[in-house]
């Protein structure tokens, strides 16, 4: 820097033009400016935002009071309700690092979490008693216990010596806190799903986590007051940081412990729910439930969905049901979704099929994301934007991780080039809106040919028989790799191989119709993913239906 630069000339950084960016600014503000607005709804019981910010401070004093602080990890095992949306806030304002446990994974699978990050003290709801008992059987050194026990929930056991109701009465009603002395020190702790080996623990900084927070309530035209229904688990990608973005909005969460349509439409119908998250197979269960189900919603509800690159048809039933949909990219390494498919004016004149196809595209950076592209994973040169050409999805800005926790050599990997690798394949259109046509791994090599399985689902999906499908390379002698097509109908259809061939026969290519076929239930994640390498192994013992 210049020493005759003027303008660094006793113009110094100080307490009075600076201070870190945090999400915890977020819900000082709403507490202190709409005190009386609701916060949380959960069955009968309706905090304000006063309240929910009391609470949260009430448990970062009871937690520092128990030696919890900057650098220590605090894990939750909870379900969405109150507790698990005030630890995004409490945990953090100890200096403590949060960790929203994936509340359906397997005892050996939480043990691993619960030892690789050094848990200090865990939080966990008796729904899933039997799963942390078993864990805790496992770990190297065993965590504080502290049982979630919500009074609309009956079931399974508790496990610790206090409840978290009880850890609140232990805090300091006078402790406030809404500021950190650095916003690239650790908020959150995320493990991705670890679908090859074990998990890798994802580290958000507080700068990243108050960014995308902004960023989604501006991708998504979320204005003041909204109404939002947690049908996305909060421990997925923190909630895609939504609960930091409704208390830069001063929203009301409206919380729900399953995910059923009935749930859903009744939610939205008594709470004029205004917005919700979800991955694909969330809203194809929502277009597919019962009439009667989706009758009386009369007000406009907004839907934002990513995971699984959603299928147009999808998309289109939605819209067709009135509601509109937002879809959203992102990883776990980005914050969740870092990439819009803003819409444009004239896509408003399409019809509702036209324009799903469009939507179904994964879009351009978000808001606040600094840089993305798709370009060739060797060289990093950027692809034609013709809408043919694959390449790798590449990021990099604030929305991106510090890194992967005691994994160096992965980090740096993944960091190669001064970019972050996304892994997923896709096309860059020549109006900037890049579509994914696959991950890397799920990309089909059947003769020399590539084919997207997502190409293939896509057309799957438009059958009226058809729920959900999947597609993926199953080993061939002659050609390498087919396609393998998982398919679940809808309730009370039938259909037989012979009927979906021909269907693929009259919409692809004929190298692209799958060569194998299997009926049934489809594997996903607790987030609705499809569990791919699952049905890899499966697909191998299948045989083939089609020949040529």
């Amino acid at each position: 820097m210049s020493a005759n630069n003027i303008y660094e000339q006793n113009l110094d950084m100080n307490q009075a033009n600076f201070a870190p960016l945090t999400p915890l600014s977020f819900i000082e503000r709403s507490a202190s400016v709409y005190p009386d607005r609701l916060s949380v709804i959960h069955g009968e019981t309706h905090y304000t935002w006063a309240e929910t910010y009391q609470r949260c401070c009430l448990l970062a004093s009871a937690m520092t009071r128990m030696g919890i602080g900057e650098g220590d990890t605090v894990s939750f095992m909870g379900a969405n309700t109150p507790e698990t949306f005030e630890a995004h806030f409490g945990v953090p304002m100890t200096g403590a690092v949060l960790n929203a446990l994936n509340v359906r994974l397997d005892a050996k699978a939480i043990a691993f979490i619960l030892d690789h990050a050094e848990t200090k003290v865990l939080f966990t709801d008796r729904e899933y008693s039997d799963t942390i008992k078993a864990a805790l059987e496992l770990v190297a050194d065993k965590p504080v216990v502290i049982d979630i026990d919500d009074p609309y929930f009956s079931g399974g056991e508790l496990l610790g010596e206090k409840t978290y109701e009880d850890v609140l009465k232990t805090g300091d009603p006078d402790f406030r806190c809404f500021q950190i002395g650095d916003e690239w020190q650790a908020i959150s702790l995320n493990y991705t799903s670890g679908t090859t080996g074990n998990p890798k623990g994802v580290v958000f900084h507080h700068r990243g986590a108050y960014l995308n927070a902004v960023s989604m309530a501006m991708c998504w035209d979320m204005t003041a007051h909204p109404v939002y229904l947690w049908t996305l688990p909060m421990f997925h990608c923190n909630g895609w940081c939504f609960p930091w973005t409704l208390a830069a909005v001063t929203g009301t969460s409206v919380c729900l412990r399953h995910v059923r349509d009935d749930a859903i439409f009744a939610a939205i119908k008594s709470h004029e729910v205004t917005h919700f998250c979800g991955a694909p197979v969330v809203l194809n269960t929502l277009v597919n439930a019962a009439d009667e189900l989706k009758q009386g919603v009369e007000h406009k509800v907004s839907a934002m969905t990513a995971g699984a690159a959603p299928p147009a048809a999808v998309i289109a039933g939605m819209e067709g049901m009135g509601f509109s949909v937002s879809h959203v990219y992102g990883l776990t390494e980005t914050y969740g979704p870092c990439v819009v498919c803003a819409p444009h004016d004239e896509w408003s004149a399409l019809s509702i099929d036209d324009r799903a196809e469009l939507l179904a595209r994964q879009g351009v950076r978000a808001p606040l994301q600094d840089e993305m592209m798709v370009a060739d994973p060797e060289t990093l040169e950027p692809v034609p934007k013709d809408g043919k050409t694959m390449g790798e999805i590449f990021m990099r800005g604030n929305l991106v991780m510090k890194g992967y926790l005691k994994n160096p050599a992965t980090t740096q990997e993944s960091f190669a080039g001064g970019w972050f690798h996304s892994g997923d394949l896709a096309v860059w259109h020549e109006d900037g809106y890049a579509q994914i046509k696959d991950r890397s791994k799920d990309i089909i090599i059947s003769g020399g040919e590539n084919i997207s399985s997502l190409e293939i689902e896509s057309v799957l999906f438009k059958h009226p028989k058809i729920l959900e499908a999947a597609v993926v390379a199953s080993s061939d002698s002659k050609w390498g790799e087919v396609p393998c097509a998982f398919v679940t109908l809808k309730q009370g259809q039938e259909m037989g191989v012979e009927e979906l061939i021909a269907y693929c026969r009259e919409e692809m290519a004929g190298f692209k119709i799958p060569k194998k076929v299997v009926f049934g239930p489809i594997d996903k994640t607790s987030t609705g993913k499809v569990q791919k390498y699952l049905l890899r192994d499966r697909a191998e013992e299948v045989e083939l239906v089609l020949k040529k």
